[in-house]
């Protein structure tokens, strides 16, 4: 029903429809419209960003392959007393034989063996080892149990079917453990890895603290920039925006190249040093394959990224603020802290939370002029995705690295206010 003027008749469109039924169509249609208009980046956000993290969250945890490998054996150990000091009965032994066999036809096993040894070093080993053995075996073994152990001694070490038992679970916290530098001891307690194998808690540390380094240097660096490009003529202006953008128009990769023949001892920057007598031939500057190689070549790529926030927030600033300061008897530098520096927080925190985020993602960059001292944690992801493809350990540190992600901009809110972000 439509509601009636103040005459108590309908009001009705031109070709006689209700106007309350007309007004709904519109709605509806509009509304349709909107939704078909935000589809494609709802679907194009669904592939390329929900869908990989949820594949990579479930990787992180995901230990299907034990309980896939050897259906036989899993079954039967958990029935193992693994707290008493006795080895599986000669039916698990008849199991894993059977599984390893399986195995070894369809060219699975390694696989189970791969998988093992990125919890203890040799278990890679030991399924090689057997598989070849048992092509050897002709028929039936009378004992399956002295068969394996005669293939390898570790088959009658306690602490292989402990492994074995643990990590036969569908779900493990292994990988989460192995990304802060601590792993389950034999007893089933939880306890730090060798010193030696410490390493991902330090490449944390390590990527937080060059991060925040490179986000100070562009802000050292792009504020000036950004607030010459603000105060000039806009013809001026962007003439040099021009070479700011720049840099986009070029590949990264070759950036990071010209920097290696920048920086290295033989390179232009320390030739340039001896020539003019501030350096001796024999004590040249190392500046790549360390930590200011990895400084100096991200600063100048993530510089852009810093410059344009700026800019865009220091154009809306009225130039009548510092004029009005200078008249009520400021100097020009109280005028610019007290005035224009407070205006142009925004800018600031936009950029700086942007190259902040940017820098703890590259990999690319450290790895071609970063050496052991200057890579991030995003090139050790890297390595365990494409060199070791211990895919589970990777995706454990990638999924961290999401949530320090995520608390670092919790912890911006909190103290800045993502309000107070501003791109102009």
């Amino acid at each position: 029903m439509s509601d009636p003027d103040a005459s108590g008749k309908i009001l009705t469109t031109a070709d006689g429809v209700p106007l309350k039924k007309s007004l709904q169509r519109a709605l509806r249609r509009k509304t349709i419209t909107s939704l078909l208009l935000v589809t494609p980046l709802f679907l194009f956000i669904l592939l390329t960003f929900l869908l990989p993290i949820t594949d990579m969250l479930l990787r992180s945890v995901d230990n299907k392959i034990v309980a896939e490998l050897i259906p036989r054996t899993v079954p039967l150990l958990s029935q193992w007393d693994e707290n008493g000091q006795d080895l599986p009965e000669e039916n698990v032994y008849k199991a894993v034989f059977e599984d390893v066999s399986e195995g070894a036809a369809a060219k699975t096993i390694l696989r189970l063996g791969r998988r093992l040894n990125f919890e203890r070093a040799g278990m890679s080993t030991l399924f090689r080892k057997t598989v070849r053995k048992m092509k050897r075996i002709k028929q039936q073994p009378e004992s399956y149990k002295a068969a394996l152990l005669k293939m390898d001694k570790n088959w009658g070490n306690i602490n292989t079917w402990k492994l074995i038992k643990r990590e036969s679970s569908t779900i493990t916290k292994s990988h989460f453990l192995s990304a802060v530098d601590r792993q389950i001891n034999d007893d089933g307690t939880i306890g730090p890895k060798p010193e030696y194998k410490q390493i991902y808690i330090k490449l944390f540390g390590r990527t937080m603290v060059l991060s925040l380094v490179i986000t100070l240097m562009t802000v050292i660096l792009g504020y000036p920039i950004a607030y010459l490009l603000a105060t000039l003529p806009t013809r001026i202006s962007n003439m040099l925006m021009i070479l700011v953008l720049l840099p986009f128009w070029t590949s990264l990769l070759v950036r990071t190249s010209a920097w290696i023949a920048l920086l290295q001892k033989e390179g232009i920057i320390n030739d340039l040093l001896v020539a003019i007598g501030l350096i001796s031939n024999d004590f040249r500057i190392v500046m790549i394959h360390n930590k200011i190689g990895t400084i100096v070549a991200m600063t100048h790529i993530l510089l852009p990224f810093m410059v344009l926030p700026l800019y865009s927030v220091m154009k809306t600033i009225p130039p009548s603020y510092m004029r009005a300061a200078r008249s009520l008897g400021a100097t020009q530098f109280t005028a610019f802290v007290r005035i224009y520096i407070p205006n142009s927080i925004p800018g600031i925190g936009a950029g700086g939370i942007l190259v902040f985020i940017l820098a703890i993602g590259y990999y690319i960059t450290p790895e071609l002029v970063g050496g052991t001292s200057g890579t991030f944690i995003s090139n050790m992801i890297a390595y365990h995705i494409q060199g070791s493809l211990n895919w589970g350990l990777g995706a454990a540190l990638g999924t961290m690295l999401l949530l320090l992600v995520l608390a670092l901009y919790i912890l911006y809110d909190k103290i800045v206010g993502i309000d107070n972000m501003k791109l102009g």
